[in-house]
This record gives structure tokens, C-alpha cells and sequence, in this order.
């Protein structure tokens, strides 16, 4: 079976952010870099590696996996 991956935003001083699926291990490994703070990271995703500098990144939004649909009250 197929591990769960879960949407991560990862928004940039520049105001833009990057939105991936990523498992909860590479997101674990993904935030240990980003508190780490410098360099270069390469992530890997669905549609291939992804290189950012770690200097860049603002914040790091996981989505709970609860599905909406529609307005909520």
C-alpha cells in the first residue's frame, strides 16, 4: 500500500509560494532542513526534484488531510 502524502505550501520572501505532496517523512526531513537554515535542498516529488535555497524559505504549511467540500458552517 502506498504511503499517505499529505499538500505542503512552502511560501518564499518573495511572496510567492511552491505546493507539493509529500509524505510525513519527507516532510519531517524537509522542516529539519529548513530549521537548519542554509543551503541548498533537493526535494524530490511526483514530478521530479525540486532545488531550494533553504535562506528563502518563510514557512512551511502542511494541510490536515480532512476533505471539505462546499461552504462549512
Amino acid at each position: 500500500m502506498a504511503e499517505q502524502r499529505t499538500r505542503v505550501e512552502i511560501g518564499f520572501g518573495i511572496g510567492q509560494a511552491l505546493s507539493v505532496k509529500l509524505t510525513d517523512a519527507e516532510l519531517k526531513d524537509f522542516r529539519k532542513a529548513v530549521e537548519a537554515g542554509n543551503g541548498w535542498y533537493d526535494l524530490e516529488t511526483d514530478d521530479g526534484t525540486v532545488a531550494l535555497n533553504l535562506a528563502t524559505v518563510v514557512f512551511v504549511r502542511a494541510h490536515s488531510g480532512a476533505p471539505s467540500i462546499g461552504f462549512s458552517g
